[in-house]
């Protein structure tokens, strides 16, 4: 070997010694594969449901030696920023029973829903955000978005819900006490659809926690990050997250490191 022209045999050892091992070259690569999850899961997920992602991609890594080349990489996840509460329960409308009481354990789709409204600023103003949320599947089953916050805004948000879901009737509702949905536009609604009506109890933000934790991670994971020139290019982002990335493709721990959609769909074919 060391006859090859141009080789010395100290050149020929040299490079011997210093070749990549084969475990080095095997991490080069991994490292290209979470690079690439991390930016398609948008820097969202840690160790454990970044491996999921790599696994269901046919790439399997341990987690320790992920949570190594991760460091190494120097890839975090993105920070989570608080909020402020958005509606205003100083009122003197009608409000019902807190039914739901923390109990956000539904044992199928469709049994218990959420409600809440959220803002967004944008340099033509604020951007108002009504959801409704799927306790069981964490799906968000109807949103509306518009330049006013009002009991129309919430009742866009509702039937999108109702129209895409078509729930039996009991299903329980639960909102904050806030005027848009204590409005009677809006408590008929339910009434007609078979609702039953639920609120928290004033100031009590922990009576509507998975509902605040989606806007925790909307604004987290996405909304933090932006800042919108118009209120059109926020619809565009925030419609992209809900029907694209959350509903459809970001892993929840909750439901088993799968998507709500995959979720929902999981229950049904276990059911039929």
């Amino acid at each position: 070997m060391c006859r090859v022209p141009g080789v010395s045999r100290s050149g020929y050892y040299d490079r011997v010694q210093h070749a990549p091992s084969d475990r080095k070259q095997s991490d080069e690569r991994l490292k290209l594969e979470i690079k690439v999850a991390h930016i398609r899961t948008r820097e969202t997920y840690g160790t454990r449901r970044l491996q999921t992602e790599l696994v269901d991609n046919g790439i399997i890594v341990g987690r320790d030696r992920l949570a190594r080349l991760r460091k190494e990489l120097r890839l975090h996840c993105k920070q989570k920023r608080k909020f402020r509460a958005t509606t205003n329960s100083d009122h003197n409308l009608p409000v019902t029973p807190n039914l739901l009481n923390q109990n956000f354990t539904p044992t199928a789709p469709n049994q218990v829903w959420v409600a809440d409204i959220t803002y967004v600023a944008t340099r033509e103003g604020w951007l108002y955000l009504a959801g409704v949320k799927d306790v069981y599947t964490c799906e968000i089953v109807g949103y509306a978005m518009g330049e006013c916050m009002t009991k129309e805004l919430t009742g866009k948000a509702l039937f999108m819900a109702l129209r895409s879901q078509r729930p039996p009737a009991g299903l329980i509702h639960h909102t904050d006490r806030g005027s848009q949905y204590c409005a009677y536009d809006y408590r008929v609604i339910q009434e007609q659809s078979g609702l039953k009506t639920s609120m928290s109890r004033k100031g009590n933000c922990y009576d509507n926690a998975p509902m605040e934790s989606f806007w925790g991670t909307l604004k987290n994971e996405s909304l933090s990050h932006y800042r919108f020139k118009s209120r059109d290019e926020a619809i565009s982002v925030i419609r992209e997250y809900i029907e694209i990335f959350y509903n459809r493709q970001r892993r929840h721990s909750r439901l088993g490191n799968i998507s709500p959609a995959a979720f929902r769909i999981k229950y049904y074919q276990m059911t039929a």
